[in-house]
């Protein structure tokens, strides 16, 4: 069966992708959880829906939790550092700021240190302000459960996400700026824009080059960055995870990088090269609360 254009699952459709993209961290996995949902949906007794926002997401959740159960112990043996797919978005996305943030690179890295469960509740009470009643309904635990899950994931993700919150102008602006650098191997300038701290964490998944372990330090960093070939390389500032962010093509493979800033300047860089998940990068997603 094929859904109308007024059917619910339509209506609702980017929000679902939304929230088993924030469970889940992949927009493949999403993809296929959203159409598994579908066939759920479809082979429903519609009558005895009272509210289809609520079945979907609830049964968009349940899916997302069985899947990523299974994906966390696929991560364990995953080859270096496993970061969260990047996804082009349009600038409106940085509108909602709870959204914004919600997707961001950072935040999406921090879920990954939450429980199944408690990442599930997290986002369906934190990002998309569902009752207590019906995330319990969706995570199968009782409400009093949950509020006591929601408190912990709540001060767990308090204490790991970042501190400041940027404008997507100044993003915009460092970004810019650490592209150039980049694309000239300014080793100096590349100093300039990353604070002394800085953190450089890459996925390749095993298939193309990338750090295995995460790379601390300013001059490291900076050292890593400038012995790229600047003959093959091309940069872009683009939007991904509803912030400002780049896109890169070296010797004709592509690569996200996602910045993370404090006081102006770089303190996290993702750098995502594992060509399975960049295979969104050409079409905005479809991401709603």
């Amino acid at each position: 069966m094929t859904a109308t254009p007024d059917d619910p699952f339509v209506t609702h459709r980017g929000l679902l992708f939304t929230v088993a993209y924030e469970i889940l961290g992949s927009a493949a996995d999403a993809e296929d959880v959203v159409q598994e949902s579908w066939l759920r949906w479809d082979g429903a007794d519609r009558s005895q829906v009272r509210d289809a926002r609520a079945y979907l997401v609830r049964t968009v959740t349940r899916q997302s939790l069985n899947r990523l159960r299974t994906l966390s112990r696929r991560r364990e043996d995953y080859v270096g550092e496993w970061l969260p797919e990047p996804l082009l978005t349009t600038h409106d996305v940085a509108e909602d700021v709870v959204l914004a943030e919600s997707v961001s690179m950072a935040m999406l890295t921090v879920l990954e240190t939450l429980g199944p469960t408690e990442r599930a509740v997290f986002v369906l009470r934190e990002v998309f302000d569902l009752p207590y009643g019906e995330i319990a309904g969706a995570v199968g635990k009782p409400a009093a459960t949950v509020r006591q899950i929601a408190r912990r994931a709540r001060q767990h993700v308090a204490a790991r996400r970042p501190r400041v919150r940027v404008g997507p102008a100044e993003q915009r602006a460092v970004v810019e700026r650490f592209l150039a650098a980049l694309h000239t191997g300014d080793l100096r300038e590349l100093l300039e824009v990353m604070a002394p701290d800085v953190v450089l964490v890459a996925d390749g998944g095993g298939i193309v080059a990338a750090v295995l372990s995460p790379i601390h330090g300013a001059r490291p960093v900076a050292e890593l960055l400038a012995t790229a070939n600047r003959a093959s390389l091309e940069t872009a500032a683009v939007w991904l995870n509803g912030e400002p962010a780049g896109r890169l093509d070296l010797d004709g493979e592509p690569a996200a990088v996602s910045l993370e800033l404090a006081e102006g300047r770089i303190t996290r860089i993702y750098l995502v090269r594992n060509p399975h998940k960049l295979t969104r990068l050409d079409h905005p997603a479809d991401l709603t609360r």
